[in-house]
């Protein structure tokens, strides 16, 4: 380990990386090695041969993605396939999030049949659909399912299962887009030649891994780890034209494209598509040849984008009003049949970081059905706490921390106090929170050096965070609002110590009431922050990112 700085080993011995190695392997993501055979998912074998049988007979195969930012690239990996090697005679199928929801439906499967369908390849979903695929496969659809959530007790009857969930395959946390990606590799490895695709192709379709990978919060680590690290490499190169012109109307630079980049401006306005409007939006911008038309998508995308912000927003005003007026139980459940159920889940995080505790937002769908989402503190499982009161649901799903349910119009009046008693049945006792950090040190540290051996570990993101620095007793000289069309919502404070090194720190959607301490011009503060590099403009400025002030 002595070959890094002692910046870098403090850092990797706190991520339990201890010895030469494994710093090496860490640091340095190499393709052949951290990828792993595609032939270690069981089902793999018969995947390929099924595709290849119904290229060579030029069927009819439908790609059938769900409509979020994991399954959308993973349609568009996929399809890259297709075009690679000339099969035209397929369709991509993106349910719709409020006409449809999640998922495999029988009225698809039967528009399929119609339209004779001999495959039906699902992207990021499909493992716990066994009606749906039963009914395809007894109609004469044979159905691949690629996907990597977790199963029910019964696997459904497909031709092949892809999801490293249910077979011996090393990595069990691939995203959706991941596990498609390894059925493109697994058939380029066993056709490649046949079709006379290169070596190495499929590299190129690492962006759209990339993307999902980051997006999806799947743990950075491992296989993982080398596709985000080289989904970012390819990102920057990308030639997309609908991705370009995304990042062009953002004001970024493609060269310098960045994780935090992925998922605070790219993920959103792809997830805009399926809240606000029809997900093939997002799939077409990702897919399209024709740089007018990805003008156009990147234009509607950006607006529906400033739309949902603006709905959630109207939202939070309308529930902070209700909280003004009622008890806030052990469960918050809170809804109007108005709220459009794309944005609950945004809302319904909100709602937790402001009052700590389990929420279930709901509103109607275009079916005239109750629906919505829940999000934990981590005081209790949801999927726990549903299945402890799933008398009150029609459907419900999810995991430890988020979730969506279907209630019935009649139940809707009683849910928040038959979960606020199942609260107590299984609530589990709260982690009191440690003040968490990987460095402490002066302001010194901030300096370009530093940030250059801190770049050795992105991308950064679930499993990997940016490092966290603790600055101890130092300055705050000046406090200054900052935001678009004079909002002033956001902070930038300069801090300095007795060294006299100054260095700016920004916060945003912040005040003085986000942080654990007053904060006050001419006062010392504990400051918690990662470190950011703004090329704002075209300038580069080095500066720290405040997690909080204490």
């Amino acid at each position: 380990m002595q070959k890094y700085s002692e910046l870098l080993r403090t850092i990797l011995q706190k991520r339990g990386i201890k010895d030469q190695a494994l710093a090496e392997i860490f640091l340095n993501p190499d393709y052949e090695r951290d990828l792993h055979d595609p032939f270690k998912m069981k089902d793999m074998e018969k995947a390929c041969v099924k595709l290849f049988e119904v290229i060579e007979n030029k069927e009819k195969t439908i790609i059938y993605a769900d409509y979020d930012c994991d399954g959308i690239p993973g349609a568009v990996v996929l399809e890259d396939l297709f075009k690679k090697i000339g099969y035209e005679n397929y369709k991509v199928y993106i349910p719709g999030r409020n006409s449809e929801g999640y998922g495999l439906n029988s009225s698809a499967i039967e528009q399929f049949v119609e339209k004779k369908v001999k495959l039906l390849i699902t992207i990021d979903l499909g493992i716990t659909a066994v009606s749906e695929i039963a009914q395809a496969e007894v109609q004469g659809i044979d159905v691949i399912v690629t996907d990597h959530h977790l199963p029910h007790t019964t696997l459904p009857r497909a031709y092949a299962i892809l999801n490293p969930k249910v077979d011996d395959y090393p990595e069990k946390t691939l995203c959706g887009a991941g596990v498609v990606f390894k059925l493109v590799q697994g058939f380029v490895k066993k056709y490649g030649e046949f079709y006379k695709i290169n070596t190495g192709w499929e590299k190129w379709l690492l962006d759209m891994v990339g993307i999902a990978t980051l997006s999806d919060l799947v743990p950075l680590l491992g296989e993982n780890r080398a596709l985000s690290y080289f989904g970012m490499k390819v990102l920057k190169k990308s030639p997309r034209v609908g991705l370009q012109k995304l990042l062009s109307k953002m004001k970024i630079d493609q060269k310098y494209l960045n994780e935090d980049d992925v998922g605070f401006m790219i993920a959103p306005r792809l997830n805009a598509a399926s809240r606000m409007d029809d997900p093939m939006r997002a799939y077409e911008i990702l897919s399209t040849e024709d740089e007018v038309n990805a003008g156009i998508l990147a234009d509607h995308l950006s607006k529906i984008n400033d739309d949902r912000k603006t709905m959630v927003a109207s939202i939070m005003r309308e529930v902070n009003k209700k909280f003004e007026k009622r008890e806030i139980r052990e469960v918050i459940v809170v809804g109007n049949p108005k709220w459009r159920v794309g944005v609950l889940g945004l809302v319904a995080s909100k709602i937790v970081d402001q009052y700590k505790r389990p929420v279930f937002v709901w509103g109607k769908d275009e079916n005239d059905l109750i629906k919505g989402s829940c999000r934990s503190d981590g005081s209790v499982s949801l999927v726990e706490l549903m299945t402890e009161a799933n008398e009150s649901f029609l459907e419900f799903g999810g995991h430890e921390f988020a979730g969506g349910f279907t209630v019935d119009n009649e139940k809707i009046h009683s849910l928040e106090d038959v979960l606020s008693l199942s609260f107590v049945k299984v609530a589990r006792d709260k982690i009191e929170e440690k003040l968490i950090y990987d460095v402490e040190s002066d302001l010194s540290i901030v300096n370009m050096k530093s940030w250059r051996e801190l770049e050795k570990l992105a991308p950064f993101g679930f499993d990997n965070p940016k490092p966290i620095f603790l600055f101890k007793n130092i300055n705050i000289e000046n406090i200054k609002k900052f935001g678009k069309n004079g909002s002033l919502e956001h902070l930038e404070i300069t801090f300095s110590n007795i060294g006299k090194n100054k260095i700016k720190a920004i916060s945003f959607f912040s005040d003085n009431d986000s942080f654990k301490k007053t904060i006050n011009e001419g006062d010392k503060a504990d400051l918690l922050a990662t470190f950011d590099l703004s090329r704002f403009r075209g300038r580069e400025e080095l500066r720290l990112r405040i997690i909080d002030i204490i």
